[in-house]
Protein backbone atom coordinates (compact mmCIF):
# COMPACT_ATOMS: atom_id res chain seq x y z
CA UNK A 1 0.00 0.00 0.00
CA UNK A 2 3.05 2.45 1.02
CA UNK A 3 4.43 1.73 -2.38
CA UNK A 4 0.89 2.31 -4.31
CA UNK A 5 0.71 5.82 -2.10
CA UNK A 6 4.40 6.67 -3.45
CA UNK A 7 3.81 5.82 -6.89
CA UNK A 8 0.50 7.53 -7.30
CA UNK A 9 2.20 10.71 -5.91
CA UNK A 10 5.03 10.87 -7.95
CA UNK A 11 2.97 10.52 -11.33
CA UNK A 12 0.32 13.10 -9.95
CA UNK A 13 3.37 15.21 -9.43
CA UNK A 14 4.51 14.72 -13.02
CA UNK A 15 1.19 14.99 -14.70
CA UNK A 16 0.70 18.40 -12.70
CA UNK A 17 4.00 19.85 -13.82
CA UNK A 18 3.78 22.04 -16.85
CA UNK A 19 4.88 21.30 -20.17
CA UNK A 20 8.38 22.87 -20.28
CA UNK A 21 9.58 21.64 -16.90
CA UNK A 22 8.38 18.22 -17.52
CA UNK A 23 10.92 18.46 -20.19
CA UNK A 24 13.77 19.20 -17.51
CA UNK A 25 12.68 16.00 -15.24
CA UNK A 26 15.85 13.02 -15.35
CA UNK A 27 13.25 10.00 -15.91
CA UNK A 28 16.96 7.95 -14.85
CA UNK A 29 16.41 10.03 -11.48
CA UNK A 30 12.91 9.32 -11.51
CA UNK A 31 13.72 5.48 -11.92
CA UNK A 32 15.98 5.76 -9.25
CA UNK A 33 13.67 7.06 -6.92
CA UNK A 34 11.44 4.28 -7.00
CA UNK A 35 13.60 1.78 -6.96
CA UNK A 36 14.65 2.95 -3.51
CA UNK A 37 10.96 2.58 -2.34
CA UNK A 38 10.49 -0.63 -3.53
CA UNK A 39 13.86 -1.68 -1.73
CA UNK A 40 13.07 0.33 1.42
CA UNK A 41 9.25 -1.37 1.62
CA UNK A 42 11.34 -4.92 1.20
CA UNK A 43 13.07 -4.16 4.38
CA UNK A 44 10.29 -2.99 6.00
CA UNK A 45 8.32 -5.75 5.34
CA UNK A 46 10.42 -8.28 4.64
CA UNK A 47 8.23 -11.73 2.71
CA UNK A 48 8.90 -14.69 4.52
CA UNK A 49 8.67 -17.74 2.46
CA UNK A 50 7.94 -21.51 3.93
CA UNK A 51 8.46 -24.32 2.52
CA UNK A 52 5.63 -26.83 4.33
CA UNK A 53 6.14 -29.39 1.69
CA UNK A 54 9.91 -29.72 2.26
CA UNK A 55 9.51 -32.42 5.40
CA UNK A 56 7.66 -35.92 5.02
CA UNK A 57 5.83 -34.55 2.26
CA UNK A 58 3.80 -37.72 0.86
CA UNK A 59 0.54 -38.00 -0.79
CA UNK A 60 0.43 -41.19 -0.54
CA UNK A 61 0.04 -42.04 3.20
CA UNK A 62 -2.04 -40.63 5.44
CA UNK A 63 0.88 -40.70 7.94
CA UNK A 64 4.24 -39.23 7.64
CA UNK A 65 5.58 -39.20 10.96
CA UNK A 66 5.78 -42.92 11.97
CA UNK A 67 9.39 -42.87 12.23
CA UNK A 68 9.23 -39.29 14.30
CA UNK A 69 8.62 -38.72 17.97
CA UNK A 70 7.39 -35.71 18.87
CA UNK A 71 8.39 -34.19 22.40
CA UNK A 72 5.46 -32.54 24.10
CA UNK A 73 5.16 -29.89 24.92
CA UNK A 74 4.87 -28.18 21.94
CA UNK A 75 4.24 -24.23 20.95
CA UNK A 76 1.83 -24.04 18.48
CA UNK A 77 1.50 -20.40 16.92
CA UNK A 78 -2.15 -18.84 14.98
CA UNK A 79 -1.74 -16.08 12.56
CA UNK A 80 -5.42 -15.37 13.30
CA UNK A 81 -7.46 -15.44 15.80
CA UNK A 82 -10.11 -17.16 13.99
CA UNK A 83 -10.81 -19.64 11.52
CA UNK A 84 -13.09 -21.12 8.61
CA UNK A 85 -16.03 -23.61 9.82
CA UNK A 86 -15.60 -26.59 7.98
CA UNK A 87 -19.18 -26.92 7.84
CA UNK A 88 -21.25 -23.95 6.15
CA UNK A 89 -23.90 -24.80 8.21
CA UNK A 90 -24.59 -24.38 12.21
CA UNK A 91 -22.11 -26.60 14.10
CA UNK A 92 -23.33 -29.72 15.86
CA UNK A 93 -21.07 -32.13 17.39
CA UNK A 94 -22.17 -35.60 17.73
CA UNK A 95 -18.92 -37.33 19.17
CA UNK A 96 -15.81 -35.68 21.22
CA UNK A 97 -12.23 -36.76 21.27
CA UNK A 98 -11.81 -39.38 24.14
CA UNK A 99 -12.58 -43.01 24.54
CA UNK A 100 -15.28 -44.55 23.04
CA UNK A 101 -16.63 -47.83 22.93
CA UNK A 102 -13.00 -49.28 24.72
CA UNK A 103 -11.48 -47.61 21.18
CA UNK A 104 -9.30 -44.30 20.76
CA UNK A 105 -11.45 -41.83 18.92
CA UNK A 106 -8.69 -39.29 17.54
CA UNK A 107 -10.96 -36.29 16.13
CA UNK A 108 -14.58 -34.65 16.28
CA UNK A 109 -17.47 -35.98 14.74
CA UNK A 110 -19.59 -33.63 13.38
CA UNK A 111 -23.36 -33.71 12.17
CA UNK A 112 -24.03 -32.64 8.19
CA UNK A 113 -26.05 -34.27 5.61
CA UNK A 114 -24.65 -35.85 2.36
CA UNK A 115 -23.42 -33.27 0.05
CA UNK A 116 -23.10 -30.36 2.27
CA UNK A 117 -19.94 -28.36 1.23
CA UNK A 118 -16.71 -29.01 3.60
CA UNK A 119 -13.93 -26.12 3.25
CA UNK A 120 -10.91 -25.64 4.80
CA UNK A 121 -10.10 -24.21 8.40
CA UNK A 122 -7.06 -22.24 7.56
CA UNK A 123 -4.61 -21.53 4.26
CA UNK A 124 -2.32 -24.50 3.27
CA UNK A 125 -1.39 -27.06 0.74
CA UNK A 126 -3.34 -30.56 0.85
CA UNK A 127 -1.29 -33.20 1.22
CA UNK A 128 -3.59 -36.17 1.31
CA UNK A 129 -6.56 -36.47 -1.05
CA UNK A 130 -7.75 -40.44 -1.44
CA UNK A 131 -9.28 -43.32 0.06
CA UNK A 132 -8.06 -44.33 3.44
CA UNK A 133 -9.29 -47.25 5.35
CA UNK A 134 -11.68 -46.40 7.72
CA UNK A 135 -11.82 -42.85 7.41
CA UNK A 136 -13.57 -43.20 3.65
CA UNK A 137 -12.55 -40.44 1.47
CA UNK A 138 -10.47 -37.87 2.83
CA UNK A 139 -8.18 -34.69 2.76
CA UNK A 140 -5.45 -33.40 4.93
CA UNK A 141 -4.24 -30.32 4.14
CA UNK A 142 -0.64 -29.10 6.06
CA UNK A 143 -0.64 -25.60 7.23
CA UNK A 144 1.86 -22.49 7.70
CA UNK A 145 1.88 -23.46 11.48
CA UNK A 146 2.96 -27.51 11.42
CA UNK A 147 -1.05 -28.51 11.65
CA UNK A 148 -2.80 -30.44 9.33
CA UNK A 149 -6.39 -30.81 9.42
CA UNK A 150 -7.95 -34.21 8.24
CA UNK A 151 -11.41 -34.09 6.61
CA UNK A 152 -13.20 -37.41 6.43
CA UNK A 153 -15.95 -39.92 5.26
CA UNK A 154 -16.51 -37.49 2.55
CA UNK A 155 -18.58 -38.66 -0.52
CA UNK A 156 -16.79 -35.79 -2.97
CA UNK A 157 -13.16 -34.32 -3.81
CA UNK A 158 -13.02 -30.98 -4.79
CA UNK A 159 -8.96 -30.69 -5.19
CA UNK A 160 -6.45 -32.94 -5.56
CA UNK A 161 -2.66 -33.46 -3.86
CA UNK A 162 -0.29 -30.08 -4.30
CA UNK A 163 -3.24 -28.01 -4.87
CA UNK A 164 -3.05 -24.38 -2.61
CA UNK A 165 -6.33 -23.83 -1.04
CA UNK A 166 -7.46 -20.41 0.94
CA UNK A 167 -9.32 -20.63 4.35
CA UNK A 168 -12.81 -21.29 3.05
CA UNK A 169 -12.01 -22.86 -0.13
CA UNK A 170 -14.13 -25.74 -1.30
CA UNK A 171 -12.36 -29.46 -0.49
CA UNK A 172 -15.54 -31.59 -1.18
CA UNK A 173 -18.73 -32.64 0.11
CA UNK A 174 -19.77 -34.54 2.83
CA UNK A 175 -20.88 -38.27 3.29
CA UNK A 176 -20.33 -41.54 4.67
CA UNK A 177 -18.07 -43.17 3.25
CA UNK A 178 -15.39 -45.52 5.38
CA UNK A 179 -16.76 -46.56 8.33
CA UNK A 180 -19.55 -44.16 8.91
CA UNK A 181 -22.65 -44.88 11.03
CA UNK A 182 -24.55 -41.95 9.66
CA UNK A 183 -23.44 -38.73 7.39
CA UNK A 184 -21.13 -36.76 9.25
CA UNK A 185 -17.50 -34.83 9.23
CA UNK A 186 -14.64 -36.47 11.44
CA UNK A 187 -12.60 -34.10 11.63
CA UNK A 188 -9.10 -34.39 13.42
CA UNK A 189 -6.24 -32.09 13.60
CA UNK A 190 -2.72 -33.48 13.80
CA UNK A 191 0.83 -32.56 14.63
CA UNK A 192 3.66 -34.36 13.03
CA UNK A 193 1.18 -37.41 12.81
CA UNK A 194 0.05 -36.95 16.12
CA UNK A 195 -4.12 -36.19 17.12
CA UNK A 196 -4.99 -33.22 19.45
CA UNK A 197 -7.64 -32.59 20.90
CA UNK A 198 -9.76 -30.33 18.69
CA UNK A 199 -11.99 -28.29 21.03
CA UNK A 200 -8.68 -27.39 23.00
CA UNK A 201 -7.17 -25.80 20.48
CA UNK A 202 -10.39 -24.15 18.48
CA UNK A 203 -13.93 -22.70 19.87
CA UNK A 204 -16.85 -24.57 17.90
CA UNK A 205 -19.39 -22.23 18.74
CA UNK A 206 -21.02 -19.33 16.48
CA UNK A 207 -17.81 -17.04 16.57
CA UNK A 208 -15.00 -19.93 15.30
CA UNK A 209 -12.67 -18.91 17.45
CA UNK A 210 -9.18 -19.76 17.90
CA UNK A 211 -8.90 -20.20 21.60
CA UNK A 212 -5.09 -18.70 21.71
CA UNK A 213 -3.30 -17.07 19.06
CA UNK A 214 0.29 -19.40 20.88
CA UNK A 215 -1.03 -21.95 22.69
CA UNK A 216 1.25 -24.94 24.50
CA UNK A 217 0.32 -28.50 23.63
CA UNK A 218 1.03 -31.08 26.56
CA UNK A 219 0.79 -35.24 26.95
CA UNK A 220 -3.00 -34.54 28.48
CA UNK A 221 -4.28 -33.65 24.92
CA UNK A 222 -3.05 -35.96 22.88
CA UNK A 223 -4.29 -38.97 24.60
CA UNK A 224 -7.85 -39.78 23.79
CA UNK A 225 -7.99 -42.17 27.07
CA UNK A 226 -7.94 -39.16 29.35
CA UNK A 227 -10.97 -37.76 27.65
CA UNK A 228 -14.80 -38.69 27.30
CA UNK A 229 -16.15 -38.52 24.06
CA UNK A 230 -20.07 -37.64 25.30
CA UNK A 231 -18.53 -35.06 27.62
CA UNK A 232 -16.16 -31.84 26.65
CA UNK A 233 -13.15 -32.17 28.96
CA UNK A 234 -12.31 -29.09 31.18
CA UNK A 235 -10.78 -26.51 29.62
CA UNK A 236 -7.36 -24.61 30.69
CA UNK A 237 -5.54 -23.07 28.01
CA UNK A 238 -1.97 -23.03 27.89
CA UNK A 239 -0.31 -19.87 27.23
CA UNK A 240 3.37 -20.28 28.33
CA UNK A 241 5.51 -23.00 28.60
CA UNK A 242 5.85 -22.62 32.28
CA UNK A 243 1.68 -22.52 32.85
CA UNK A 244 2.42 -25.78 29.94
CA UNK A 245 4.69 -27.79 32.51
CA UNK A 246 2.94 -26.45 35.80
CA UNK A 247 -0.49 -27.90 34.46
CA UNK A 248 1.05 -31.49 34.76
CA UNK A 249 1.33 -31.85 38.30
CA UNK A 250 -1.64 -34.10 39.17
CA UNK A 251 -4.13 -33.12 42.00
CA UNK A 252 -5.17 -36.34 44.11
CA UNK A 253 -9.36 -36.40 45.34
CA UNK A 254 -10.38 -39.56 47.32
CA UNK A 255 -13.12 -40.76 46.78
CA UNK A 256 -15.82 -42.70 48.88
CA UNK A 257 -18.20 -45.19 46.21
CA UNK A 258 -22.02 -44.55 46.76
CA UNK A 259 -24.75 -47.05 46.27
CA UNK A 260 -25.70 -47.27 42.18
CA UNK A 261 -21.89 -46.17 41.67
CA UNK A 262 -20.01 -47.78 38.46
CA UNK A 263 -16.69 -46.43 37.35
CA UNK A 264 -18.46 -45.56 33.90
CA UNK A 265 -20.49 -43.40 36.63
CA UNK A 266 -17.67 -42.29 38.78
CA UNK A 267 -15.45 -41.23 35.87
CA UNK A 268 -18.16 -38.84 34.07
CA UNK A 269 -19.33 -37.23 37.28
CA UNK A 270 -15.84 -36.46 38.34
CA UNK A 271 -14.02 -35.61 34.85
CA UNK A 272 -10.95 -38.20 35.11
CA UNK A 273 -11.11 -41.15 32.58
CA UNK A 274 -11.62 -45.17 33.55
CA UNK A 275 -8.46 -45.70 32.81
CA UNK A 276 -7.14 -43.37 34.85
CA UNK A 277 -8.81 -44.76 37.92
CA UNK A 278 -8.15 -48.06 36.95
CA UNK A 279 -4.04 -46.96 36.90
CA UNK A 280 -4.45 -44.87 40.13
CA UNK A 281 -6.25 -48.10 42.04
CA UNK A 282 -4.33 -50.60 40.47
CA UNK A 283 -7.47 -52.06 39.45
CA UNK A 284 -9.12 -53.49 35.86
CA UNK A 285 -12.30 -52.13 34.09
CA UNK A 286 -14.40 -55.26 35.13
CA UNK A 287 -12.93 -55.36 38.79
CA UNK A 288 -16.31 -54.89 41.00
CA UNK A 289 -16.38 -52.01 43.32
CA UNK A 290 -18.19 -51.71 47.13
CA UNK A 291 -20.07 -49.06 48.51
CA UNK A 292 -17.95 -47.59 50.77
CA UNK A 293 -14.99 -48.04 48.82
CA UNK A 294 -12.09 -45.22 48.82
CA UNK A 295 -10.47 -44.68 45.30
CA UNK A 296 -8.22 -42.55 44.96
CA UNK A 297 -8.94 -39.93 41.85
CA UNK A 298 -6.49 -38.24 39.93
CA UNK A 299 -7.00 -34.86 38.55
CA UNK A 300 -4.83 -34.01 35.84
CA UNK A 301 -7.03 -30.79 34.45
Amino acid sequence: MKLLVSLTAVLFSVVSFSQDFKKKINIEALNTFVANEVAALKLENPVKTINIKALNWDTNVFNPFKDEKVAFPVEIKFKDSSYTSPITIKKVITSRFGWRKGRAHKGIDIDLVTGDSVVSMFDGIVRFAKYNSGHGRTVIVRHFNGLETVYAHLSKYAIKENDTVKKGDLLGKGGTSGNARGSHLHLVVNYKGVAINPEYLFDFGNENLVRSKNIWITDNWIQPGLHSSKKQTKLQVLRTKEEAVASLETRKQVYIVKRGDTLSRISYRNNVSIASICKSNRIKRKTPIKIGQRLILEHIF
